[in-house]
């Protein structure tokens, strides 16, 4: 139960924000990666946590989903703050607990009605490696373990990519042809070394500035560009191959999304796999993204905006490049979290800015949560650079009323 006080802070806090909210930067290890380090982390800090819980490889945007991370997760990890200067005071409270207070003054009637919470998150998810080829459940699988199902998208922001890591090609589905004994085969051998199931898998080369659509129950083996990832709110997934980069993968990870009562049980992970999304012969032309402008070019003064995760409707993603020198009107009908990527300037009363380094615990200027209500009135943004652009990514939970293409 939330206090008065703690209540008149959140509301405070949206007031002298004017509907945005500073967020502090929510940094995730994960035991399973080798960090890439594109991040911006200091490079004393991806292993701040200690070599047990891995290296710091994820930075999370506007989540109100905790980091499902075995038993030594941290209390509240994978959870964003905001923080606000409380006459002099410097404030921290949980983005969950302002969503929950604030309903649909924070982030809309139309989400607050149907979901009760923030439905979505992003990220950046940054290894030096591939990941294990691997899947996120739907919702009725989802179920079957108390979670929500994941459908996520990929853009691979050029800031971030100045090198593509150790593999930057990622395994998307089954390769056409493929039999479901076979696929069954690989996943009884996940004890025996290699079970090999990407020899019935195609990779596709990762293009910076462009993206990919990944539906829940399609096989994916991410490769090592630092990503950006809108997802829906949840952090559910099972691994189906068993050697990466001579990394031999835990067969508890393989079982991770199956009832306790089926474990063991090959059929279950085999329901888990969408057959015809993974086989679809057509995979880059329905699967791949490159960005969209929201409207024609010439209709953009001083800026460009683009789609850059749009074939999902549990989410969707904008790139805003603000030119330099100009200031901005920009108005959205849905409620957004943003992260910079390039320049700095205002928006509306606050700084923004992109930092080079971060120390991990340290605040930043460079993250946001955007009300319904002030993305509707419209933000503006100050560029106050002459040389520079401003880059920020937006990123929106389902049923963007903006979303036509």
């Amino acid at each position: 139960m939330e206090t008065t006080s703690t209540l008149s802070v959140i509301e405070k806090a949206l007031e002298q924000g004017k509907g945005v909210l500073r967020l502090t930067p929510t940094w995730v290890p994960r035991s399973f990666c080798v960090p890439g380090r594109r991040i911006k982390l200091h490079p004393d800090d991806y292993y701040v946590l200690g070599g047990e819980r891995g290296g710091i490889d994820e930075r999370w945007f506007s989540s109100t989903t905790p980091a499902k991370n075995g038993p030594l997760t941290g209390e509240n990890e994978g959870l964003s703050h905001v923080v606000f200067n409380d006459n002099g005071q410097e404030v921290q409270f949980l983005l969950k607990d302002a969503v929950n207070e604030l309903k649909g003054e924070l982030i809309g009637d139309r989400l607050w009605n149907e979901y009760q919470a923030w439905p979505m998150y992003s990220k950046f998810f940054d290894n030096m490696g591939p990941l294990p080829h691997h899947l996120h459940h739907n919702d009725e699988q989802a179920a079957l373990i108390g979670q929500l199902g994941k459908p996520e998208a990929y853009y691979f922001p050029p800031q971030v990519n100045n090198h593509g890591g150790d593999f930057p090609y990622t395994f998307f589905g089954i390769a056409p042809g493929t039999s479901k004994e076979q696929i069954k085969e690989c996943l009884q051998n996940f004890t025996k070394g290699d079970n090999k199931i990407t020899n019935y898998s195609s990779a596709y080369r990762l293009e910076p500035g462009t993206g990919w659509d990944v539906p829940p129950g399609l096989l994916h083996a991410p490769g090592s560009m630092c990503t950006y990832e809108p997802q829906k709110a949840s952090d559910v997934f099972a691994m189906y191959q068993s050697l990466v980069n001579e990394a031999i993968i835990p067969e508890e990870l393989l079982w991770n999304g199956t009832p306790k009562d089926r474990i063991g049980d090959y059929d279950q992970l085999m329901e888990a796999i969408d057959w015809d999304l993974n086989v679809d012969p057509q995979m880059m032309a329905n699967r791949f993204m490159r960005p969209k402008p929201v409207r024609p070019l010439e209709e953009m003064e001083g800026y460009v905006e683009t789609w850059v995760c749009y074939k999902s409707d549990a989410f969707s993603a904008k790139e805003l490049t603000v030119l330099p020198g100009q200031t901005v009107t920009i108005k959205d009908s849905a409620a957004y979290g943003l992260i910079m990527m390039q320049g700095h300037g205002k928006l509306n009363d606050w700084n923004i800015e992109t930092p080079t380094m971060i120390r991990y615990g340290q605040l930043t200027n460079d993250e946001f949560f955007v009300s319904e209500k002030a993305a509707m009135e419209g933000v503006t943004i100050v560029n106050a650079s002459s040389t520079d652009p401003i880059v920020m990514l937006k990123h929106f939970g389902p049923g963007n009323p903006d979303l036509v293409l």
